[in-house]
């Protein structure tokens, strides 16, 4: 996140990309649970904030906002049951080294490791994967501190709980969670380019753990993450890579992790970018996604295809990814195998916002789902259960704002 100094002396918070500006009327750093608690306890308006990288208003509030990034650090491994309780604001760059160095690992990781864990999780965050869910698939348990200061547990299995991982932020304050591990592994990373249009889409992604398409909707390079062996020389007419590329092309490449089939472990394979430098366009660009049910893939890829010459002008690079159905109401791969067309746009909101629609129109007969942290126009729909959800957890409307409010209102 960065500060930006006004002409009139005051500071505020602006978002990574600097895209938005957080209107709360001030921001609580606490130091214990007890200091939350007790802040919670007395805001009228209260919401967490995480990382900040997210390109809408979904974390700010109308009142105040706390970060956590000055609790006590939380990561306690538990071997045996094959599990981590870790605190809300730990990143997945701080957290994945301890992992592996004790033999586990996360399922999957997001093409960035910079992110927090509680806001990657309450926003459906994903990496990609034929097998692989949403980031926040890996939850079994999570902690909540509730409006009037009140500690809530709610672990997989309880009623409320698909409920309350993807929640936006709006029942509380998740202050830790409790993930699912698996055991340590390596993988290796190779770039092919010159992906033909006709490549059999479901072929192309489950030829690897994850697989990534990255597309002007003219040219397409994949990123392969594999366990197992390379692609063959002549994987579906592609050429591999001369050396390490950048998913926008003509950036340079020392900020992506290691390409060229090196081995190394899970957690500098799977997200794109190094945890030690700038991720993606360095925060110069605005984002947007969408889900959509997988079998949609193709007829999606020829839709956005033949608005490419629209397209193409606001956009830095699109991935296309899979990710795996998960129970989370408010996950966008919620009860669905589901294909994600991500875009990087360039960051100029008045040239994007009409090409924004222009992709929502293409997308519409597939019934998309946006991603919740980033750039859409088209309100989605939210179950009724949800709702009723927020009313019993957050009755007098402490951790609402303008994005929930908008989304809920019926």
């Amino acid at each position: 996140m960065h500060e930006v100094l006004w002409q009139s002396g005051a500071v505020t918070l602006t978002n990574w990309a600097g895209n938005t500006a957080f209107t709360a009327s001030r921001i609580h750093h606490p130091t214990s649970l007890d200091e939350l608690r007790s802040l919670v306890a007395a805001a009228r308006r209260v919401r967490a904030l995480g990382s900040g990288h997210s390109f809408n208003d979904v974390a700010d509030s109308p009142g105040e906002l706390v970060r956590l990034d000055r609790m006590p650090p939380l990561i306690e491994i538990d071997g045996a049951a094959a599990r981590v309780r870790v605190g809300a604001a730990t990143t997945y760059a701080r957290l994945a080294p301890e992992l592996h160095a004790r033999g586990f690992a996360l399922a999957n990781l997001a093409s960035l490791p910079h992110i927090s864990v509680a806001g990657s999780v309450a926003t459906g965050t994903h990496g990609s994967g034929v097998g692989n869910p949403s980031l926040s698939a890996a939850v079994r348990g999570l902690e909540l501190v509730t409006a009037d200061g009140s500690m809530v547990t709610l672990e997989r299995g309880h009623d409320d709980f698909p409920g309350a991982v993807v929640a936006l932020g709006a029942l509380g304050v998740v202050s830790a969670l409790t993930l699912d591990l698996v055991p340590a592994f390596e993988l290796r990373q190779y770039v092919r380019e010159g992906v033909p249009d006709d490549a059999p889409f479901d072929e192309v992604m489950a030829d690897g753990y994850s697989v990534s398409l990255f597309t002007d909707y003219r040219d397409t390079r994949a990123w392969i993450k594999t366990r197992g062996e390379p692609p063959g020389d002549d994987w579906h007419g592609t050429r591999p890579a001369d050396g390490p590329r950048h998913p926008v092309p003509g950036m340079p490449a020392e900020s992506c992790t290691v390409q060229l089939g090196v081995p190394g472990p899970w957690h500098e394979r799977l997200p794109h970018f190094r945890a030690d430098a700038p991720p993606s366009s360095a925060g110069d660009e605005l984002q947007s996604e969408w889900l959509l049910e997988r079998s949609h893939a193709a007829a999606a890829l020829r839709e956005l295809r033949a608005a490419g010459d629209r397209i193409r002008p606001v956009l830095q690079i699109s991935e296309v990814r899979t990710v795996a159905a998960d129970d989370l109401w408010l996950s966008p791969s919620y009860g669905r195998d589901s294909v994600a067309f991500h875009f990087t746009w360039v960051k100029n909101p008045e040239a994007v916002l009409p090409v924004i629609k222009l992709v929502e129109d293409v997308l519409a007969p597939f019934d998309p789902r946006p991603h919740w942290g980033k750039l859409f126009t088209r309100r989605p729909a939210v179950p009724d259960r949800f709702r009723e959800l927020v009313r019993r957890y957050d009755p007098d409307g402490t951790f609402g704002n303008t994005f929930t409010r908008t989304l809920l209102d019926t």
